[in-house]
């Protein structure tokens, strides 16, 4: 099966091109070495199969343990991970020795591309089913694929962009839920001006993944393949649009310009300081250790539009499962991959053991029939989030997406700091530059 199936594909990308510049990857991904690695799990010599799964998700023992008791031929141990950067280092470093490396791993979506160069991921796309594409959103689809058919991935979960605001405050100042960023503007100078301790929202100078998913949302892809070479295309309008956006209200003093995920961020919440938060559909665990006492006054919509009556949004967070190049049994291992991700029995395993929102379309229908404990009141959450992650636009993560997100971290420190809109776009410009210098750097031929 090749993702010819689904009605969207990657531009075609030679592997002796993509792969060009592995031996010499700083920033973006580790180089590969050997791959004659013989560090997966071997069969038991009496007809079962044995796999090691690389994995940090919750709970996800008892997922496996349900597909253990019913696959006695196909057994699958959990081996638990760090998440994110420590998880990728590791894997390319088990993969370079040439021993070590799992079966499968669980892999975000922004690290696939990196693997992939690195050598290290294999393409699944001969041993899916032929109905797996179908059962995610095309947006959520393109982020595991590249060259053309390849598939390097499964979705398991997903983040699309979602607005969260305090209802009561709304409903005090006669707000409805705004639907355009314009709307959402008002919305904010709205509540500002009937209480200047009050912010509908914060941009985050050290969230570099939601701001791509923002602009995401507006259209953009930071990487492109062109034929046989990348193209980075950060400083685009779509971009310098969404920076120009916050930064403008960050100049009018409607929004705040602080860190998330930090005592006075989580104090802020709680305090009804800070009413709203453009966030993922995991959003309500985070507002539910952070501000428990605000449960029940909180709403969902709809991500604001650019273009009033367009359903479109940004992904952020979420994982995929991979299979290495190491492993001898990627049948097996792409088998299990698809029960836990595309299966009735193991979507609804994952929903009610690892606490995800499922990637798998049909999955999520029906797993998740009750709204968030935080969210008890809104009882089309889900049905929403649900439509919400079938508008994500497709976007491409080039090979040093961590070079990348660093220099946002430093570009945006500045421009959050200068407090201007210009300052803004610069820092998008900013970015560009240093993500290019870098492949550069790397090896990499431009378009």
């Amino acid at each position: 099966m090749t993702s010819a199936t689904h009605p969207r594909q990657r531009p075609g990308l030679s592997r002796r091109r993509f792969l060009g510049a592995a031996t010499t990857l700083g920033g973006g991904a580790l180089a590969a070495g050997s791959l004659a690695g013989c560090g997966a799990a071997a069969g038991t010599g009496s007809g079962t199969t044995e796999l090691t799964f690389w994995t940090w998700a919750p709970g996800i023992e008892d997922v496996v343990a349900l597909w253990n008791a019913q696959n006695p031929d196909v057994q699958v141990e959990v081996s638990r991970q760090d998440a994110g950067d420590a998880a990728v280092t590791k894997l390319l470093t088990a993969i370079r020795a040439g021993n070590g490396a799992p079966d499968l791993v669980q892999v975000e979506y922004q690290a696939i591309t990196s693997l992939v160069a690195a050598n290290a991921l294999a393409d699944l796309s001969a041993d899916l089913s032929p109905e797996t594409a179908g059962h995610f959103a095309e947006g959520i689809w393109s982020s595991v694929g590249l060259q053309g058919d390849s598939i390097y991935a499964i979705p398991q979960d997903t983040g699309p962009l979602q607005l969260y605001f305090r209802g009561d405050v709304f409903d005090e100042l006669g707000l409805s839920a705004p639907t355009t960023w314009e709307e959402y503007a008002e919305a904010a100078r709205t509540i500002h001006a009937a209480d200047e301790t009050m912010f509908l929202g914060t941009f985050s100078s050290t969230d570099p993944g939601l701001f791509v998913g923002l602009a995401q949302q507006a259209g953009a892809s930071w990487w492109e393949i062109d034929g046989e070479r990348w193209r980075v295309a950060i400083d685009t309008e779509p971009t310098r649009r969404v920076a120009e956006y916050w930064g403008g209200l960050v100049e009018e003093g409607v929004i705040a310009a602080e860190p998330m995920y930090t005592p006075q961020w989580n104090a802020a919440l709680n305090a009804g300081t800070q009413v709203g938060w453009v966030s993922a559909a995991w959003a309500p665990g985070v507002l539910a250790g952070n501000a428990g006492s605000t449960a029940g006054l909180w709403r969902m919509a709809t991500i604001p539009q650019w273009d009033a009556g367009h359903a479109a949004t940004g992904n952020w967070g979420g994982s995929t499962t991979a299979v290495t190049v190491d492993s001898p049994r990627r049948a097996a291992a792409v088998r299990f991959a698809e029960w836990m991700n595309t299966s009735p029995e193991g979507v609804r395993a994952l929903v009610e053991k690892s606490g995800v929102f499922p990637a798998d379309r049909p999955g999520a229908a029906e797993a998740l029939t009750a709204p968030p404990e935080f969210f008890a009141t809104q009882e089309d959450f889900h049905e929403l989030s649900t439509d919400n992650a079938e508008g994500v636009r497709p976007f491409t993560f080039g090979p040093n997406v961590n070079v990348a997100y660093s220099i946002f971290n430093d570009a945006f420190a500045l421009a959050t700091r200068t407090g201007t809109a210009d300052a803004f776009v610069d820092a998008v410009a900013t970015i560009h530059a240093g993500t290019v210098a870098d492949l550069e750097n790397q090896g990499y031929d431009l378009a």
